[in-house]
C-alpha cells in the first residue's frame, strides 16, 4: 500500500515536471492550439466580456490618453506586451508561488515588464513616451492586468493564459481606440496628427474642408468628462444589441 502511495506521488511529480516543461496541462495537450475554447480567449472581451464597457475596469486611462488617437494605440500596444507576457510568467510561475506572497510576485513581474516597455519607449517614441507621462507607469496598478493575473494565469497552462492577455488587452485597446477616433476627430479635426476634416485658416475665406463651410471643432472633446460620455454611449449600443447585459434593478 506504502509503495502504491510512493508510486501515485511520483506520477504526480512527474506529471506536474512535464507540465512545467511543455508549459501546458494534461487537459490543455488533448486540446488543439486553435480550438473553440481557446479562440473565445480572444473574441469574448471584443464582444460581451469587454474589460471596459462590460467589467468597467480600466476607465481612468480611456478618460486621460484618448485625446489623440496615436496615444491611445500605443498605449493599447503597451498594456497588450505588459498583459501577454505578465500572463504567461505567472502561469509559468504558478505552482512555485507562495499563496502568501502573490500579489507581491505579480507586481514586481507587472513592475519589470512596465519598465523595458516604458525604455523602449523612451528609446523609439520620445515625444509620445512624454506625453503619456505617468499613464505607463501606472499600467502597473491597471486592475485589468492584475485581474487576469489573479483570476486565470494562476490557474491556468502558459498558452491559454497568452491568449487571455492578448485577448483582454485587445478587448481594452478597442475601446481607447474608438474614443481617441471621435475624440480627436471632433476635438481638433484631425486623426493621427494629420488634418482630415480640412485646415482652418484665420478666416473662413482662408480655409479648406469643412472648415469653409462654417465647421468649428467642438472643444469640448478634448475634455475628459467627453471620454466618459463615449464610453456611455458605446455601453448602450452593446447593451442594445445583447440585452443579458442589462443588469436588473
Amino acid at each position: 500500500m506504502a509503495q502504491e502511495n510512493n508510486n501515485t506521488q511520483m506520477s504526480e511529480k512527474e506529471a506536474k515536471k512535464k507540465e512545467m516543461i511543455l508549459f501546458l496541462s494534461s487537459s490543455e495537450e488533448k486540446e488543439s492550439f486553435l480550438s473553440k475554447q481557446n479562440l473565445k480567449l480572444l473574441s469574448d472581451p471584443l464582444n460581451d466580456d469587454n474589460p471596459i464597457t462590460v467589467q468597467v475596469l480600466g476607465i481612468c486611462s480611456a478618460l486621460a490618453i484618448t485625446v489623440q488617437l496615436q496615444a491611445a494605440v500605443v498605449m493599447s500596444l503597451a498594456v497588450m506586451v505588459v498583459m501577454a507576457f505578465s500572463n504567461m510568467i505567472i502561469s509559468l510561475m504558478r505552482n512555485l508561488i507562495p499563496s502568501r506572497i502573490r500579489i507581491i510576485v505579480q507586481l514586481v513581474v507587472v513592475a519589470a515588464l512596465v519598465i523595458l516597455v516604458d525604455q523602449v519607449l523612451k528609446a523609439f517614441l520620445y515625444d509620445l513616451s512624454k506625453q503619456l507621462s505617468v499613464f505607463v507607469g501606472l499600467i502597473i496598478t491597471n486592475c485589468i492586468v492584475m485581474g487576469r493575473l489573479e483570476a486565470f494565469a494562476l490557474g491556468n497552462g502558459i498558452y491559454k493564459s497568452f491568449l487571455d492577455g492578448i485577448g483582454n488587452a485587445a478587448g481594452y485597446g478597442i475601446i481607447l481606440v474608438i474614443v481617441a477616433f471621435f475624440r480627436e476627430l471632433l476635438g481638433s479635426g484631425k486623426l493621427w496628427g494629420i488634418e482630415v476634416l480640412g485646415h482652418k485658416g484665420a478666416t473662413m475665406a482662408e480655409s479648406t474642408g469643412l472648415y469653409a463651410l462654417g465647421y468649428e471643432n467642438n472643444g469640448l472633446m478634448l475634455l475628459a468628462p467627453m471620454a466618459l460620455i463615449i464610453v456611455g454611449i458605446v455601453i448602450w449600443i452593446q447593451r442594445s444589441r445583447n440585452r443579458k447585459l442589462i443588469e436588473e434593478a
